[in-house]
């Protein structure tokens, strides 16, 4: 699994003009699912986010994780974090996991997620073509990949 997580000070999700999943404060994850992933790999994955500690203490310092500030936590599908541009201009989207296995994986994350922060996680909708929106606080952008773990 391979995700993008942004602090943000706010962060939306449409679908078709409908609001399907929004938070104030928190991370925006973006989720892409690879072929050969795992239940592991989300387990891994979600604990790495949300102990992460990205957000400013009394200092101002990084020291916070989502889980110390009870910031919201927006997880989005997007499969294009697995694209291959090693040969020409047209990506390849090969090596992400086709929704028969996505969507249960996908879902066991948002499941965990929920878990973790012992609480309701927003979230976008598989598959759709959704507009996202976000104010990135910061800014803090990270990738991480459960194949690396790094």
């Amino acid at each position: 699994m391979r995700a993008v997580i942004q602090r943000v000070s706010e962060a939306r999700v449409r679908v078709a003009g409908a609001l399907v999943g929004e938070i104030g404060l928190g991370l925006l994850v973006l989720l892409g699912v690879q072929n050969g992933d795992t239940d592991a790999d989300a387990v891994w994955l979600i604990e790495k986010i949300v102990s992460l500690r990205i957000f400013p203490d009394t200092a101002g310092k990084m020291n916070l994780s989502v889980r110390d500030t009870a910031g919201g936590l927006l997880v989005v599908s997007q499969f294009t974090l697995i694209a291959s541009t090693r040969k020409g201009a047209r990506p390849s989207f090969n090596d992400a996991a086709r929704p028969d296995v996505a969507v249960p994986l996908y879902e066991k994350f948002l499941a965990l997620a929920s878990t973790a922060l012992t609480r309701p996680v927003a979230r976008g909708e598989f598959g759709a073509d959704m507009q996202v929106s976000l104010v990135n606080d910061g800014p803090v952008t990270l990738i991480i990949d459960s194949r690396s773990r790094e």
